[in-house]
């Protein structure tokens, strides 16, 4: 089996290839930018980091748009932090749109509601590791719920259907962290750098058969 990591320019991939490397033994892993790769391959992570329209705009100009919306709708795909973000219709970083593929917007922290339960002031970027309350789904198996994960971001989904919410974890506000629909999860923190339950998270993934 190949797992495809789409590369479209944005980000370090390293770390997320290596962790699917360790938790899926004797399977191909491929960090790629070729749409006949992605479009070849039985699972698919599409995970980045930084701008909302940097990343939409790497994403039009390497071909990959139709390839990653194949993939969202016919095989085990798991977006990963800007990965998650670009799945949804618009973002208010750039004004810009994303990929559709869940109803819903992507909106900045706000600032006057960024403080915690003691009225400290919370940094933006959001920044380190949180919990996450967990909705029901196969690849939270063998995870405690309210588990840490690490987080790294500015703004967080507003998803237009709540049963597509997953996981939610409080910063300031309670946000949503992670969504799942038929054969797509996708989350906003990085399971590549959260330690044994992201391990487990990537885990539950390889092996999932939605």
């Amino acid at each position: 089996m190949t797992i495809a990591v789409v590369d479209y320019g944005m980000g370090n991939l390293r770390s997320v290839s290596q962790a699917l490397e360790h938790v899926a033994v004797g399977q191909k892993v491929v960090v790629t930018a070729d749409p006949a790769v992605v479009a070849a391959a039985e699972r698919v992570v599409f995970p980045g980091q930084g701008a909302m329209p940097d990343c939409m705009r790497e994403v039009d100009a390497r071909g990959l748009r139709s390839a990653v919306l194949a993939a969202a709708k016919e095989k085990p795909f798991l977006g990963i932090c800007i990965g998650l973000q670009m799945l949804f219709e618009h973002s208010d970083e750039g004004d810009v749109a994303g990929l559709g593929v869940f109803a819903g917007d992507v909106r900045r922290f706000p600032n006057e509601k960024m403080v915690d339960r003691s009225g400290q002031r919370l940094k933006v970027p959001h920044m380190g590791w949180n919990q996450v309350q967990q909705s029901p789904h196969a690849l939270w198996a063998g995870i405690g719920d309210c588990a840490r994960f690490y987080f790294v971001h500015s703004y967080c989904v507003q998803p237009g259907d709540p049963a597509a919410v997953t996981g939610t974890t409080e910063y300031g506000i309670p946000f949503t962290c992670a969504v799942g629909r038929d054969n797509i999860f996708a989350v906003q923190f990085h399971p590549e750098k959260s330690a044994q339950d992201g391990l487990r998270l990537l885990k539950n993934f390889v092996e999932w058969h939605p």
